[in-house]
């Protein structure tokens, strides 16, 4: 059974918006300002050559799309990228228009469709950035792990990891160290689900 992992980079007042920039964000970019050394680099890296495929919205796959394809690196990581299936919730992106490689569109059923993605992936399945694919995860409990990036930063204002409307949620503290001569955190969450002790 596959895993579904919410990683994000986020800051202090909990905005996940255009870390790397490229959307119109006044604070776009945010993550730059830091320097989150060799281990969080290696962090990254890993997170994504242990995964097994990658759940995307539509807003975060197409700043995605448009980056990836032509990104080389020595370590392999826009190889994985690019290679790695690539499933994309979206009611308006059409099959034709899902370019980048090994790219699905999931448009109905959201919450049945991704529990028989978790049953056919055997590994971890990567949610990156995705604000409202993941407040659609949270509501139907299908997050297994949020793995977060924190940056001592706070922004004020953009999209936050838990906006409103998200249910009341009971995380189990799975990890956390600090990388970088930054400071910044890594932190692993695990959702407590109702019945099951901690």
């Amino acid at each position: 059974m596959g895993r579904v992992v919410v990683t994000e980079f986020v800051s202090l007042d909990g905005v996940i918006e255009a870390p790397g920039g490229g959307e119109e964000f006044e604070h776009g970019g945010w993550s730059f300002e830091f320097n989150r050394g060799d281990d969080g680099d290696k962090f990254k890296l890993d997170e994504l050559m242990a995964a097994d495929a990658q759940l995307l919205g539509r807003v975060t796959y197409d700043g995605f799309a448009k980056a990836w394809p032509t990104m080389t690196d020595e370590a392999g990581f826009a190889d994985k990228m690019n290679g790695m299936p690539k499933n994309v919730v979206s009611t308006t992106l059409a099959d034709d228009d899902a370019e980048w490689n090994n790219s699905t569109v999931i448009r109905d059923d959201i919450p049945g469709q991704i529990s028989r993605l978790k049953e056919e992936i055997g590994g971890d399945i990567l949610v990156a950035g995705s604000a409202r694919l993941v407040k659609t995860l949270a509501e139907h409990e299908l997050v297994d792990e949020y793995r977060l990036m924190v940056f001592l930063i706070v922004l004020g204002s953009g999209k936050r990891l838990f906006g409103d409307g998200i249910d009341k949620t009971r995380l189990r503290l799975a990890d956390s160290t600090s990388v970088g001569p930054d400071g910044v955190l890594l932190l692993t969450y695990e959702p407590v689900r109702e019945g099951q002790t901690e």
